[in-house]
């Protein structure tokens, strides 16, 4: 069997997503399928999902997933969130034994809501006050990993092949509008639970195929905003670059992708005399956020999900429409098995974005 590091796969890597734009929800079952079908451009050493829709009943309180490696340090952490937020329930998240995973953590699930004097003191909104302690809990509580925050979506993830991290955490047991997908291949990080995809902040999920070749210039950047990239791979900087531009910024998402994913500087010499002077400015002064490298990225949010790769295309992508459903994939083949005959099929051209909102009016 092949080790970590002993090959090179250009283009590993799956990812898969689906959103029904009308809000139904519908089960794992159809996510998990799609990305077991490139079980090749997995190696084991990491699978994940996120879902959208799937706490109805806790629809207003933010979902905490923790990895917690031992007993004293989940105690620790317990002390913090019960310093900073009334829990409403806690409890393991259900799991199955699964074969192929192996060397599980304690895995954890909380539902909460910040201390309200708390934030009035630190006079600032929930979320920013969440995502705070979130920052604080993977930077200084050494063996606690919070992985998934937002409010009615969670994120599942670990060590092993995508198919079999679905097993374990039972997604079929789960209904949710909108699912995203990953199989990993690392070839420059370690493959660890924390490391899987996806990387969240918030409602913010991203799954990703490629490398951040500007990875140090864009992770200095969102730290000088107070994040802090501490889960040993590149594309946890993707997360925080659009929560940053997005939430914190107030940046419309069509320029917040405008600003990882920038057009060539021909392309804005091509534009009008207003675009191009909107396109240069915002180069200007969020230089530090392009992304640069060959990646092909699935970004999840409570709007909907967007599917975006680079200027030049150096991953796959493949796009699927069938009646309100909206389908995303590194490869045809992974759409097709779920929906054998699709409205339409496309490939988007390089830094073309694909975004699937949620009608709206849509109850989430």
């Amino acid at each position: 069997m092949l080790k970590e590091g002993e090959i090179r796969i250009p283009s590993g890597c799956a990812i898969s997503g689906i959103i029904d734009i009308k809000g139904d929800r519908f089960s794992g079952q159809e996510i998990v399928k799609s990305i077991a079908l490139m079980h090749e451009r997995s190696n084991g050493l990491g699978g994940g999902f996120a879902a959208y829709g799937i706490y109805p009943q806790y629809k207003d309180l933010y979902a905490l997933h923790i990895f917690y490696d031992n007993l004293e340090i989940k105690m620790k952490t317990e002390g913090f969130l019960s310093e900073h937020f009334d829990i409403e329930s806690a409890g393991n998240i259900p799991t199955t034994p699964v074969p192929g995973v192996i060397n599980k953590p304690l895995i954890w699930r909380y539902f909460v809501h910040p201390r309200t004097y708390m934030v009035k003191e630190d006079f600032i909104d929930e979320a920013e006050f969440t995502s705070r302690c979130v920052i604080r809990i993977n930077k200084d509580y050494n063996g606690a990993y919070v992985f998934s925050s937002g409010k009615n979506m969670g994120t599942f993830k670990g060590v092993g092949y995508p198919e079999d991290i679905g097993k374990f955490f039972m997604l079929e047991t789960y209904d949710a509008y909108m699912w995203t997908a990953h199989g990993r291949f690392p070839t420059n990080t370690p493959g660890w639970w924390g490391g899987a995809h996806p990387f969240t902040m918030l409602n913010w999920s991203v799954v990703h195929n490629g490398e951040i070749s500007s990875y140090d210039a864009n992770r200095r950047f969102v730290e000088m905003f107070g994040y802090n990239c501490t889960l040993q791979t590149d594309t946890e900087v993707i997360t925080y670059l659009f929560d940053l531009l997005v939430r914190k910024h107030e940046m419309p998402i069509e320029k917040a992708i405008k600003v990882v994913v920038a057009p060539f500087w021909d392309d804005i010499d091509r534009e009008s005399k207003e675009m191009q002077r909107e396109l240069k400015a915002m180069r200007a002064v969020y230089s530090s956020a392009l992304i640069n490298g060959p990646f092909s990225i699935i970004l999840g949010y409570e709007k909907g999900m967007i599917a975006l790769n680079d200027r030049i295309k150096l991953r796959p992508l493949v796009v699927a429409r069938k009646d309100s459903r909206m389908y995303v994939a590194s490869e045809e083949s992974a759409i097709r098995i779920i929906c054998s005959s699709p409205d339409k099929v496309w490939s988007p051209k390089g830094g073309e974005p694909i975004i699937a909102l949620l009608e709206e009016g849509t109850q989430k």
